[in-house]
């Protein structure tokens, strides 16, 4: 199984909460050299720590996870409905129109 997707997403939240590697390790009771491992697939961390690291970004296990499950597509589906639903409602509506006209051209 590759978890290079799994450092790719931890990365991914980290900058986006403009949380250093530092910052992150201390925060889940971690190295820095750790962190920096995981980001890049040299490790694989335990179920302790992987929760440990969710919980200091504050994400879900499954938001890491979302590449590597077999059920990825749904997760994803979830993640980008949330990030929808936290738009203006007119955002949503333009979006939802894109999708729709997506929709009827793949169908």
């Amino acid at each position: 199984m590759n978890f290079k997707s799994l450092g790719i997403n931890i990365r991914k939240y980290r900058t986006e909460k403009k949380i250093s590697q530092e910052k992150l390790a201390e925060m889940a009771y971690l190295s820095p050299k750790y962190i920096g491992m995981v980001e890049r697939a040299e490790k694989t961390p335990s179920l302790l720590t992987l929760v440990n690291i969710a919980n200091a970004l504050d994400v879900t296990a499954d938001m890491l996870l979302c590449d590597i499950l077999n059920r990825h597509n749904e997760i994803r589906s979830s993640l980008i409905l949330n990030r929808i639903n936290s738009l203006p409602e007119k955002d949503r509506e333009h979006i939802y129109t894109v999708i729709e006209v997506l929709l009827k051209y793949f169908e």
